[in-house]
């Protein structure tokens, strides 16, 4: 039989490859930068913080120990409005919203530079995650519309670099900021980028609008605030005499989670659709997603802490001692399809997520005696596995998604990822807190036991992959 195409069918494919709109050579050629620098921008505000709220902490007059809220709060704002994004651009066009989240973001990061205490920080950095919560989402939106898919692969390739490297340099840019000029310039940076990305956006980002449809405000707002109380209801848990408030809000969130179910079985437009569940491996995948990361998403917050409050490292020392990480999740990436072709999902998830764990747990025999020499090949390995991790999570969540599925459920995994980052930091900053000011034990101690806890819990969490099977994910790699 031959597989000479028709011509019919060749216009037919030429079709679906085309693009959505026509850009000039200009915009061609320099619109990934316009996705770089958001990128850049919301990952490094990420991780700039970890090696600098000691010293936040000693300027805004509150204990190190309590400032993990400067981060739960942006991611948390991160997942409650990434999706609402698209809805956004079809309906007020990427040009527009693409400009407002670049200057709500910049209005946020101002703001927080001005912030006289913590609580106003927390405030603002909300405000600031709403801006970008809506800048990647966007941005990507506009390549994927602007380019054939024959090129996609490329243009992308190019825009996510900075999502390597802003792991890798924000602990250090943190760091050096806070010990070398001040805290207020971690937020001040944004400024100048912002302003570049209102040039590069206002000179290259078509301005392109869909049928945007209707929202699901009802469900928006159930999921959103069922997010908000769970990972307010881990804070009260901690805290001696807030324990009722605490599981009356877990109570509340439940609620409001089996009403969001309720909801979308009914609705023909859900944010979510339940109907994402009936599909083994994304289930499979979002569970294993969110619960495997809260042990990895709590380290980078503890890990500087105990460095510089404990050990006595500089602010930049301990951005250094970060960058392993990093390094290890770069080194990483061109052996992730070999490993999950040869070993298998399953295998790989079941056997790194242990490792995972494991390492967690090695964390804890670290003391101020130890040379930084054993911690950094540490690191490094912890930095390959957790990379390893996400890669085999993120691609078999999403492999066996058909249709319209395919975006909810890209979205969906988006939220997960972010609501994973403040449960977890909010999880470990509670267990430290618990052995810390009800346990009374010594501060030294206490992150040591929390590493044992967040560890033991991410090697048990591991055994839910078990529900996949070997031939899960055969030809995503």
């Amino acid at each position: 039989m031959s597989n000479t195409k028709t011509p019919a069918a060749e216009d037919e494919a030429a079709e679906q490859d085309a693009p959505k709109v026509k850009l000039s050579a200009k915009q061609l050629k320099y619109l990934p930068t316009v996705l770089a620098i958001a990128l850049f921008m919301q990952i490094l505000d990420a991780s700039i913080l970890n090696t600098a709220l000691p010293e936040m902490a000693k300027a805004l007059d509150a204990s190190p120990l309590k400032m993990q809220w400067a981060i739960i709060s942006y991611a948390l704002t991160l997942a409650i409005f990434i999706p609402v994004s698209g809805y956004l651009a079809d309906k007020y066009g990427t040009k527009k919203v693409f400009l407002f989240a670049i200057v709500i973001f910049c209005l946020g990061s101002l703001l927080c530079a001005l912030a006289p205490n913590l609580t106003y920080l927390v405030g603002f950095r909300l405000i600031q995650g709403v801006g970008g919560a809506m800048m990647t989402p966007v941005a990507r939106l506009v390549l994927v519309k602007s380019y054939p898919r024959s090129q996609l692969l490329t243009v992308m390739n190019y825009a996510l670099i900075p999502a390597l490297v802003a792991p890798l340099v924000g602990p250090l840019i943190g760091g050096y900021l806070v010990q070398y000029a001040s805290w207020h310039w971690i937020f001040l940076i944004n400024v100048p980028m912002g302003v570049l990305g209102l040039i590069l956006t206002v000179n290259l980002i078509p301005d392109l609008k869909e049928d945007a449809g209707k929202l699901d405000w009802r469900g928006f707002i159930l999921f959103a605030v069922a997010a908000a109380m769970l990972t307010l209801a881990v804070e009260m848990l901690s805290k001696s005499g807030q324990g009722t408030t605490g599981l009356g809000l877990i109570v509340f969130s439940l609620i409001l989670l089996a009403g969001y179910i309720y909801h979308a079985r009914r609705c023909d437009h859900a944010i979510f659709p339940i109907s994402l569940f009936s599909v083994r491996t994304f289930k499979v995948g979002i569970i294993g997603n969110l619960f495997t990361r809260i042990g990895i998403s709590a380290i980078p917050y503890l890990l500087p802490l105990i460095l510089q409050v404990e050990f006595k490292y500089t602010p930049s020392q301990a951005g250094w001692l970060l960058t392993p990480i990093a390094v290890g999740a770069i080194g990483i990436k061109p052996l992730v399809s070999p490993i999950i072709r040869k070993f298998s999902y399953q295998k790989v998830l079941l056997v790194n997520t242990f490792f995972v764990g494991l390492l967690i747990i090695v964390l804890a025999q670290f003391d101020a005696s130890m040379s930084w020499v054993w911690l950094v090949p540490l690191l490094v390995v912890m930095g390959a596995c957790n990379s390893l991790q996400f890669s085999a999570l993120n691609t078999i969540t999403v492999a066996d998604l058909k249709g319209s599925l395919t975006s909810s459920g890209n979205s969906l995994m988006a939220v997960n990822q972010q609501l994973a980052i403040s449960f977890g930091i909010a999880i470990g900053a509670s267990i430290l807190a618990i052995f810390t000011d009800r346990l009374h034990f010594d501060t030294v101690t206490s992150f040591h036991a929390t590493y044992y806890v967040l560890g033991i819990f991410t090697i048990l969490s591991g055994l839910h992959f078990l529900h996949l099977n070997t031939e899960d994910g055969r030809g995503v790699y």
